[in-house]
């Protein structure tokens, strides 16, 4: 009976901390640098600087998003884990460190399930006229966590003119 107490009060308390912590074990979000700043996906919406949502309404959106098949037109590319690729930093061929560190300065960005307030509502197509053209090959990055960073950095609005990973 006591193990069973023991048990009982250790469970609910296990939880709390996994949830306290945005989970068991958490892993590095998506980031890229801005300039001085850097923009971060946020581990838990609660803590976000700011908050994005997706559609699938053109009419019902504020910021679009277009998904390109070439990184050549893109406002925005994500290339990462492609074995034919270069790698590193290209004087040393050692790989790249704080890229995007997390700093004070950091900006989070939340996806929320659905509209909120004035926050941007993201668009993303394949076709179409777009406020910003991104290119995502990765297995960190998804498109949708690209163009709520990517909007994200531009403050919701249109287009964004220099961004590095």
């Amino acid at each position: 009976m006591l193990r069973f107490k023991i048990l009982a009060s250790v469970v609910p308390l296990g939880i709390a901390a996994a949830f306290a912590g945005g989970g068991w074990s958490p892993g590095p979000r998506p980031c890229f640098a801005v300039g001085d700043a850097s923009l971060q996906i946020a581990s838990v919406p609660w803590h976000a600087d700011l908050h994005v949502s997706f559609t699938d309404d053109p009419a019902a959106a504020t910021v679009r998003v277009q998904i390109l098949e070439s990184a050549e037109a893109a406002d925005f590319a994500v290339v990462d884990d492609v074995d034919d690729l270069v790698t590193g930093a290209p004087e040393t061929g050692a790989p790249e460190t704080g890229a995007c560190e997390a700093t004070a300065a950091t900006l989070s960005v939340a996806v929320a399930a659905s509209r909120s307030g004035s926050a941007p509502v993201i668009y993303l197509s394949k076709d179409g006229s777009a406020d910003y053209r991104i290119f995502v090959r990765s297995k960190a990055f998804t498109p949708r966590d690209a163009a709520a960073l990517i909007v994200g950095a531009g403050g919701g609005h249109p287009h964004l003119t220099a961004a590095s990973l």
